[in-house]
């Protein structure tokens, strides 16, 4: 069903794109690797507009830039160019490297997004689920765009959609008393998708990898709208998480618990007209344009 939901909106999408121009499949390494791709939907006419970078989710094992339900055609049609992006995923390469193409991603997007009619200042950064810890992470760790000769001063606004690894030591010791209470034997091996399998072993990297361990007051960062399904006890926790510490550093950030909603819908629905969390991200993002 899955599948079928989204072939029906590709081809609604295919249908709807005589007011926008669409390129898809574009390298963006000089690898060339098939999963170091992008796509760019970009309306058929007008310059200098705000650019929305899309990570898709998928626990950095699965998922695929063309799930983005009916995110290109809403966003072209209130004025942004709207650019979804792959990435390679583990096993086959390890978290840094996935973040690295990630970056790499951006800077393809800064040197190119102007051919399409976007704004290389104007770069707005969302994910959903891991693509969400991704963002965080790209707009809170100068490290990885500074590597691609990028600052984080072109990023207008992030907005990670339900993640629950914004702080991966605190999503560690959840996941460590969940075993515990369900009377997990000392020494059972760890769940095949866990996050000691995906993160490793390592403390340190745990807490390179989470967002709010890169917050530090002075920085560069942008202001941060953090996506959540209201009823979800994890990723809620992780939200709040995340906008505390944006906040206590004095960065402009906002998170908002999405109510009667999913995991899944609170992504695919995004652009809906009638969607609570839509109406607070277009809310969001003219704010941020506007400064």
């Amino acid at each position: 069903m899955k599948y079928l939901y989204h072939l029906l909106i590709t081809l609604a999408l295919l249908s709807a794109t005589q007011a926008q121009k669409d390129k898809l499949n574009i390298p963006y390494a000089k690898t060339e690797h098939k999963l170091q791709t992008l796509d760019v939907f970009s309306p058929a006419d007008g310059n200098n507009l705000p650019v929305v970078v899309w990570i898709h989710g998928g626990g950095w094992v699965v998922g695929d830039k063309t799930d983005v339900a009916i995110k290109p055609k809403t966003f072209v049609e209130k004025g942004f160019v709207f650019v979804s992006v792959n990435y390679r995923m583990l096993p086959e390469v390890d978290m840094g490297t996935i973040i690295r193409d990630v970056a790499k991603s951006v800077r393809w997007v800064h040197d190119h997004i102007a051919d399409y009619g976007g704004d290389p200042k104007r770069l707005l950064i969302m994910g959903h689920s891991a693509g969400a810890q991704l963002a965080a992470l790209i707009c809170t760790d100068e490290s990885y765009l500074k590597a691609e000769g990028l600052s984080l001063a072109i990023i207008k606004g992030c907005v990670p959609v339900d993640g629950d690894t914004y702080d991966i030591p605190l999503m560690i010791e959840v996941v460590e008393a969940r075993r515990s209470a369900a009377g997990n034997r000392v020494g059972k091996p760890y769940p095949k998708n866990g996050h000691y399998v995906k993160f490793g072993n390592d403390p340190k990297k745990h807490r390179n990898f989470s967002a709010v361990n890169h917050v530090v007051k002075g920085k560069n960062i942008p202001p941060f709208l953090c996506l959540h399904v209201a009823d979800q006890v994890s990723t809620s926790a992780q939200a709040r998480r995340l906008n505390t510490t944006l906040k206590d550093a004095e960065f402009q950030s906002q998170a908002f618990g999405a109510p009667s909603t999913t995991h899944m819908k609170l992504a695919d629905n995004l652009g809906l007209a009638d969607d609570p969390a839509t109406k607070v991200l277009y809310e969001f993002l003219e704010g941020v344009l506007k400064e």
